[in-house]
This record gives structure tokens, C-alpha cells and sequence, in this order.
């Protein structure tokens, strides 16, 4: 009765000394890889304030409140500085676009002639525009980036060889080279437009919708004449503005030391003349660019008819800015004296 207690004994001392090996054959086993890691989302980074901004609110500070405009253009508002004309009767409204890097109170041209003008029997408008075009911040073209990661993923993949040595194909150009089919074309999005046009135009449109805020405004004094002046490329926009918009209510372009900012077309020489307004176009003859760029824009309106454009070139004098700028406004005033261009009467 006692023997058939032995194979139990003999089983349960078998699982005993297999026990301890069970551990560690598990520690042997490799443990699954982890997935990826999801890196955090990034926080957001509040917008940066544009430095005209800035500016636009140390003026507040320092000028009369009575001076001070407030606009709207689109979804955003902007700082103009208004001063009504020191005469019974104003002559009209000159609204002036400042340059690039420029605020409303600019030292040189700007402020100025915003200041003296209304002695002469004109109400001044001097608007505030975005930072320049060429210090905004670049967008990151993520269209671009994929199509980046795609290449140098598909680079990697024809870098595997077979035993042979030579390439192993991929699914798909098997089943292509054994159909006798031409390999298909890629199905990838077309390629995004060019950051930098869009910037361009997006800052265009900005600058087209503050001059066109500023025109707003004059006009609800139903004044006898507008005036539009430009400064360096200032000049540029207000030229571009009647160019494009063609506002019925002004008859009058001033041009002061014109430029054409960096990257945008077309040049000054191919839109001022061609506009049928009565122009003066102010610019220092010191330097050789500026005197070939105004001869530029002189043979350019000998080219067309029909309208009043004058040149005068002037000198620069850097160590006495005073007599310069005044010397500037002295030749603003007599332009409008002689050449202004009254509105037709309805």
C-alpha cells in the first residue's frame, strides 16, 4: 500500500528544483521595445508687439491728446496725428506716409511738414504704418519640411542591398517591372507658394489699407483738395495706392527723397508718370543713385501727356538739419501755391 505514495513524492520533488529556474528564464526573455515618446505639445508664444506699435504709444504719451487719431484698417487700428490748419479757411488736407522705420512725428520730413504745413493754410494727416516688410518673421513652410523628411526617407530605403550586392526592389517597382506599366506619378500636394511673395503682399495690403483709413477720414471734413505725400518709401506707397486704387477724390502726389522698398516692384519711374495727377517730386541731388533715379523718373514723364509734373532737386545738409527741413518745407509750399490741382466741381 505504501508504493504508489512514491511517484506523488517523486513528481512534486521534480516540480520543486524546476521552480527556481522559472525566474530566471523569464529575466532572459527581452522585454518588448518601448514606443515612441510623444514629445509635449510646445506653449504657445504670445505675439511679439510690432516696434511701430511701441512707438505708436510713446507718442500718445508725448503729444497733445487733441492731435492724436485713432484709425481703423481692417482688424487692426493705428496711431495718425492730425493738426487742423492755423487759417480761417484751409486750403485742403495733406495726408503724409512715412518711410520705412518712420512714425507719424518722424524727425525728418515727416514731422516737419506736419507742423508747418497747417501755417501755410493746410490741415496735415500723418499716418503710422507697419514695421517694414523685410523685419517681419519668416513663416516656416511645413509642406516644405515633409517633403524634406520624405526624400531623405526614400534615400535611406535605396541604401538596403540584397545578397547580391545589388539593390532589392520595392514591392511596387516589382509588380510595375513585371506588368511592363510605367511606375505611377506622385500623388504629393503641389508646392506651396513662396513664403516671401505672400509676405510681400500681405504687407502690401496692410499699408494699402491704412492710406485708405487715412483718405476715410479726410474726406469727412469735405475738403477742397487731398494732397498725398510720401516719404523715402512712402513714397513708393502712396504712388502704388493712386496706381491701384485710383481714388477719384485725389488730385495732388508729393514725393520726398523717394525709395522703392526692398524686393517689391514695379520701379517709381514706371508708375509715377503714368499717373494722371499733378506731381512734384522733391529729391537730393548729393548722391549720384538719387540724381540718376530722379533723371530716370523726369524722362519717364516727358514720355506722357496730359499731365503736371515738376522736379526739384534739392541739397542735403546734414550738419544743419534745422535749415535743412526747412528749406524742404519752403519748396512744399510753393508747389502747392503754383502747381496745386483743385478738384473738379460737381
Amino acid at each position: 500500500m505504501s508504493r504508489p505514495a512514491q511517484p506523488t513524492r517523486l513528481a512534486l520533488c521534480l516540480a520543486l528544483s524546476l521552480a527556481p529556474l522559472v525566474p530566471g528564464w523569464a529575466e532572459d526573455t527581452p522585454a518588448s521595445p518601448p514606443g515612441p515618446a510623444v514629445a509635449p505639445a510646445a506653449p504657445a508664444r504670445p505675439a511679439l508687439e510690432e516696434r511701430s506699435q511701441d512707438e505708436a504709444s510713446a507718442l500718445q504719451q508725448r503729444l497733445p491728446q487733441k492731435q492724436q487719431q485713432t484709425l481703423q484698417a481692417g482688424e487692426e487700428s493705428f496711431l495718425a496725428l492730425w493738426l487742423p490748419a492755423n487759417a480761417p479757411q484751409a486750403e485742403g488736407v495733406v495726408i503724409i506716409v512715412p518711410g520705412d522705420g518712420e512714425n507719424p512725428d518722424w524727425p525728418v520730413a515727416v514731422g516737419p511738414l506736419r507742423r508747418k504745413l497747417p501755417d501755410a493754410g493746410w490741415q496735415t494727416l500723418a499716418l503710422g504704418l507697419p514695421d517694414p516688410q523685410d523685419s517681419q518673421p519668416v513663416p516656416r513652410k511645413e509642406s516644405a519640411d515633409k517633403a524634406a523628411a520624405d526624400s531623405d526617407a526614400g534615400a535611406s530605403s535605396k541604401d538596403v542591398q540584397g545578397e547580391s550586392g545589388a539593390a532589392t526592389p520595392t514591392p511596387e517597382s516589382t509588380a510595375e517591372a513585371g506588368s511592363g506599366e510605367p511606375a505611377q506619378a506622385s500623388s504629393e500636394a503641389p508646392p506651396a507658394p513662396d513664403a516671401a511673395i505672400e509676405r510681400r503682399k500681405a504687407y502690401a495690403d496692410r499699408v494699402m489699407a491704412r492710406i485708405q483709413a487715412g483718405l476715410d477720414f479726410a474726406l469727412q471734413g469735405k475738403p477742397k483738395s487731398i494732397v498725398l505725400l510720401g516719404h523715402g518709401t512712402g513714397a513708393y506707397w502712396a504712388a502704388r495706392y493712386l496706381a491701384e486704387r485710383e481714388p477719384g477724390e485725389i488730385h495732388n502726389l508729393l514725393i520726398v527723397d523717394a525709395e522703392v522698398p526692398r524686393d517689391f516692384r514695379p520701379a517709381l519711374e514706371d508708375m509715377v508718370p503714368r499717373l494722371q495727377l499733378a506731381t512734384g517730386d522733391f529729391y537730393y541731388k548729393d548722391r549720384r543713385v538719387d540724381r540718376d533715379a530722379a533723371k530716370a523718373r523726369l524722362q519717364a514723364s516727358r514720355r506722357e501727356t496730359g499731365k503736371t509734373y515738376v522736379q526739384i532737386g534739392m541739397n542735403a545738409l546734414p550738419a544743419d538739419r534745422a535749415t535743412e527741413q526747412d528749406q524742404l518745407y519752403r519748396r512744399i509750399r510753393g508747389w502747392l501755391s503754383l502747381h496745386i490741382k483743385q478738384a473738379p466741381a460737381e
